[in-house]
């Protein structure tokens, strides 16, 4: 894995918020701390259609996981303690962890609601990094009241696979000096947007490992996923040239979920479509936006991916008009193979109030 010398030059910090939604709620709620939360749907005793959208670590020790079916979840543990979202609550939070990252002035990134990177070079040194790691991490415990783990590598890529190491309140630490040994014996599924399907492929390949994908044959492997397989095996031998800025203006809204498990359900993507569009309209009204353009992102077995799109008459920031559109797309996407991953994506913004200034001009 060979590496750049301007990437020894980078230190980025990735943070993640551990179990963000379900985090909030038990700190809301002190009673159902260290108890299994799982945020979704209501399950209806085992009849509810919707998905999980996320939960607590002590739910996951029970298999449960994020967009399963809520009766799935009900199953698994039927004594966990389920919750609708309450994504103004969620985006207060939010805002509240993302200005303490601001507060220290250096190039930063939010990714999603729980995500950001800060671009940390300017401290010079590793350790230098690690100790404004510890001090983020406190103020966020102490001021807030959550947890969320970080990662620092030369890299956008490595810093978010190192965050996800230590789960939950972790630190982990990848310099240039041990970014290899790091990367290369973990399992390829490690990788962020490789899934079951994909990890499956490659296990036939014989490839195990971040190691075995770096030292592959690239033209075999575009061969089997395509192009986008270059710039894969490029990031994971630490070479990412990806900067940390912070967009001026909002350029799209979009949220995605994968599966546990691939799906031809059809009531579960209708679900989870709805709650996907909850979401990003949700964020839509934060921005006091409203959107033309509708996108929705399938992902089939392997890397296939597929999207389609359709602009809007009229601007419009409604939920229904959005959900309708969503399935619409979705109606003539869907080609009946298991499903792996969903995404919704709005753009083509305007502000809310756009039209009433033009009106009083």
């Amino acid at each position: 894995m060979e590496k750049r010398s301007m990437d020894q030059q980078r230190i980025i910090l990735h943070l993640d918020m551990d179990s963000f939604y379900a985090s909030v709620e038990m700190r809301e709620n002190p009673e159902i701390k260290g108890k299994p939360v799982v945020i979704g749907a209501d399950p209806k005793n085992g009849t509810g259609r919707g998905v999980v959208s996320t939960c607590s670590y002590e739910a996951r020790a029970f298999g449960i996981r994020s967009a399963m079916p809520i009766s799935q979840a009900f199953v698994l543990c039927p004594h966990a303690v389920f919750l609708p979202p309450q994504f103004p609550r969620y985006a207060k939070a939010s805002a509240e962890v993302m200005a303490i990252l601001k507060s220290h002035n250096l190039p930063f990134q939010q990714v999603s609601i729980d995500e950001a990177f800060l671009d940390v070079s300017t401290l010079k040194s590793y350790s230098e990094a690690t100790d404004l790691a510890v001090r983020i991490k406190n103020d966020i415990r102490t001021q807030l009241g959550l947890t969320g783990s970080i990662g620092i590598a030369p890299t956008k890529v490595v810093a978010k696979i190192a965050s996800d190491v230590n789960k939950p309140d972790g630190l982990t630490v990848v310099s240039p000096e041990n970014l290899h040994s790091f990367l290369a014996p973990m399992p390829v599924r490690k990788i962020p947007g490789v899934g079951r399907k994909a990890e499956a492929e490659l296990f036939e390949m014989g490839i195990r490992t971040i190691k075995d994908l770096a030292e592959y044959d690239i033209q075999v492997l575009i061969a089997r996923f395509g192009r986008s397989a270059i710039s894969l095996q490029t990031i994971i031998s630490g070479i990412d040239d990806d900067i940390v800025e912070e967009r001026d203006t909002v350029k799209s809204v979009s949220r995605e979920t994968t599966f546990l498990k691939d799906t031809t359900d059809e009531q579960v993507i209708a679900a989870t479509i709805d709650a996907l569009v909850r979401d990003v309209c949700r964020n839509l009204s934060d921005e006091s936006l409203r959107c033309r353009t509708v996108t929705i992102k399938v992902r089939y077995h392997g890397f296939v991916t597929k999207t389609k799109a359709k602009t809007l008459l009229h601007y419009t920031d409604d939920e229904k008009t959005v959900r309708s559109c969503s399935h619409s797309l979705m109606r003539d996407i869907f080609d009946g193979c298991p499903v792996r991953l969903l995404g919704i994506r709005l753009s083509t913004f305007e502000k809310r109030d756009a039209r009433q200034m033009i009106l009083k001009l």
